[in-house]
C-alpha cells in the first residue's frame, strides 16, 4: 500500500511538472507554505525552563507513619516553633514567543506562576535568565523579559478573522524536546471551533478560546498558534485529554486577547476587566414566549448584584438585554466578552426589553471583583494574598503534600504578604492560632483581623503586618 501510494505521488508530480497545475502542484504549494511558516516564526519561539524551590518540614518523630507521628510532630511545632525544613528544587518546561526585539516574550501565566527561576533558551542555543514583567491569571497570559537585543519577532495577527477549517500551525517545546535544539517542534492542523469555554480544574475557567487539532502536548503551553501568513493567531494554553497527552483537541488564547493587554503586561500593570454586576442566562423558547421576545433574541437578567453598577443604573431581574453599545447580544458569552474588554469607568448604553417594552439605560462599567471562585474580593486581596481551596489540581500544580488548609495562588509584589516571604504554593493552615481548613475558615479568620497576623503555612510561621513599615 505504501509503495503504491508513493508511486502514485511520483506520477502525479511528473504530470504536474508539465502542466503547472493539478493536485501535486497544490500540495507542493501547501507544503511550501508550512515550511515558510516554520522558517519565519520558528526563530522567535523559545523554550522556558522553570525552577521552583520547595521547602518541606522535616518530621522530627517517626514511628512508622501512624497517628502517633502526627501527634508528636504537632507537639513539637506548638512548643518549639517552626519545624526544620529540607529544600529541594522542581523543574518544568514551557514555551514562549518573542513579540518585541527588546527581549519581551509572551507566554502563559500558568507556565511562570510561582517560579523562583526562569531560563529562556533561544533557538540559536543562547540562554538568558528571565524576569516576569506582568501576569494575568484571568486570561492565563504573562510577559517575561530577557536582556537581549535585535531578536527575531513574531507578529500578532487578527484572531477575529479566524475561521473554522483554516490551517493552523502550532510551534513550541513539547516535553522539553526543543531545549538545546535549533528547531522547535512544528505541528499542523486546522481551526476546529471558535469561542470555546472550558474548565481546567476548579482554579481556571477559560472562555473565547480557539480550538485546534494541531498536536499540542505538555510543554507547548505559551507557544504560538500561527496562520499560513506567519502571524500569531493564538497562544497555546490547554488540551483536552483523558490520557495526559494529545488526543486531537487543543486550545489557544486568541491573539486579540493578548493584543489588548500585552502593553500593560510589559509595563507590569494590573489588568482590569469590566463588570456590570448581573447574573444572566441565555434565552430559550419558553423564556422568549414568556417575555414576548421574537426569535429568542437577547439574554435574561436573572439577578442584579446589590450595590453593583447594574443596580445603580436601574436594571431589574427579568430585564432582557439585546444590545450593548453597538454590539448585538445573543448569548451570555457575548455579554461577558464585551463587558470584560470595556475600559473601567466607561458609560455604556444597554438596550433592553422590560415588560415587553423597549428601554435604554446607561451603565458605568466598574472593575470586576478579583479573587478565586467562591471567595469575596475583599478576602482575595487581603494584604496581597490570593488563595483558593486546595483542590487536587492545585495540590499537583504546586506539588503540595500537606492537604490541610487553603493554598496561596498569588502574592502581590511589594505587599505585606510578599514582605513576609509568603509564596504561591504555600498552604495556610492557621491564622493567629485559628485552624484553617476551608475558604470559609480563611474568610472568617481575616474578617476582623486588624493588627499583625500570625500565619502558619506548611513551611512554618510568618508575620503578615497590618501595614507596611
Amino acid at each position: 500500500m505504501a509503495a503504491a501510494l508513493a508511486a502514485g505521488q511520483a506520477v502525479a508530480a511528473e504530470t504536474s511538472t508539465s502542466t503547472g497545475t493539478g493536485p501535486a502542484s497544490a500540495a507542493d504549494s501547501l507544503q511550501q507554505a508550512f515550511m515558510d511558516v516554520a522558517r519565519r516564526v520558528g526563530p522567535a519561539v523559545v523554550s522556558i525552563a522553570v525552577e521552583h524551590t520547595e521547602r518541606v518540614p522535616l518530621r522530627q518523630f517517626g514511628f512508622g507513619g501512624g497517628p502517633e507521628d502526627e501527634f508528636f510532630n504537632r507537639f513539637f511545632e506548638d512548643f518549639f516553633g517552626q519545624m526544620p525544613e529540607r529544600e529541594f528544587k522542581s523543574r518544568g518546561v514551557g514555551s514562549g514567543v518573542i513579540i518585541n526585539d527588546e527581549g519581551y516574550i509572551l507566554t502563559n501565566e500558568h507556565v511562570v506562576a510561582g517560579a523562583d527561576k526562569l531560563t529562556v533558551t533561544l533557538p540559536d542555543g543562547r540562554e538568558f535568565p528571565a524576569q516576569v514583567t506582568g501576569t494575568d491569571p484571568t486570561s492565563d497570559l504573562a510577559v517575561v523579559k530577557i536582556e537581549a537585543k535585535h531578536l527575531p519577532v513574531a507578529e500578532l495577527g487578527d484572531s477575529d478573522t479566524v475561521q473554522i477549517g483554516q490551517w493552523a500551525v502550532a510551534i513550541g517545546n513539547p516535553f522539553g524536546f526543543a531545549v538545546g535544539s535549533s528547531e522547535p517542534t512544528v505541528t499542523v492542523g486546522v481551526i476546529s471551533a471558535l469561542d470555546r469555554a472550558i474548565h481546567a480544574g476548579q482554579e481556571r475557567q477559560y472562555t473565547n478560546l480557539l480550538q485546534t487539532d494541531a498536536a499540542i502536548n505538555p510543554g507547548n503551553s505559551g507557544g504560538p498558534l500561527v496562520d499560513l501568513s506567519g502571524k500569531v493567531i493564538g497562544i497555546n494554553v490547554a488540551i483536552f485529554s483523558t490520557s495526559g497527552g494529545y488526543q486531537g483537541i487543543g486550545f489557544a488564547v486568541p491573539s486579540n486577547t493578548a493584543r489588548a493587554i500585552v502593553g500593560d503586561l510589559i509595563k507590569g500593570q494590573k489588568i482590569l476587566y469590566g463588570w456590570l454586576g448581573v447574573n444572566v442566562q441565555n434565552m430559550d423558547r419558553q423564556l422568549a414566549e414568556f417575555f414576548g421576545i421574537p426569535d429568542q433574541q437577547g439574554i435574561v437578567v436573572a439577578r442584579v448584584v446589590p450595590g453593583g453598577p447594574a443596580e445603580k443604573a436601574g436594571l431589574k431581574d427579568g430585564d432582557v438585554i439585546f444590545r450593548y453599545q453597538d454590539q448585538p447580544i445573543r448569548s451570555v458569552r457575548d455579554l461577558l466578552g464585551v463587558v470584560a474588554r470595556t475600559k473601567v469607568g466607561t458609560k455604556v448604553p444597554l438596550e433592553m426589553i422590560r415588560e415587553k417594552k423597549p428601554l435604554t439605560v446607561t451603565v458605568e462599567v466598574s472593575e470586576r471583583p478579583a479573587g478565586p471562585p467562591g471567595l469575596t474580593a475583599g478576602a482575595a486581596a487581603w494584604r496581597g494574598l490570593e488563595v483558593s481551596e486546595l483542590t487536587e489540581e492545585l495540590a499537583q500544580r504546586f506539588r503540595v503534600e500537606d492537604r490541610r488548609g487553603v493554598v496561596v495562588t498569588r502574592v502581590a509584589p511589594d505587599s505585606p504578604a510578599a514582605d513576609a516571604d509568603l509564596r504561591a504554593g504555600d498552604v495556610i493552615n492557621q491564622i493567629n492560632r485559628t485552624p484553617i481548613s476551608t475558604l470559609a475558615d480563611y474568610a472568617k479568620a481575616i474578617e476582623s483581623l486588624q493588627g499583625d497576623g500570625l500565619v502558619r503555612t506548611h513551611r512554618g510561621y510568618a508575620i503578615v503586618k497590618a501595614a507596611k513599615e
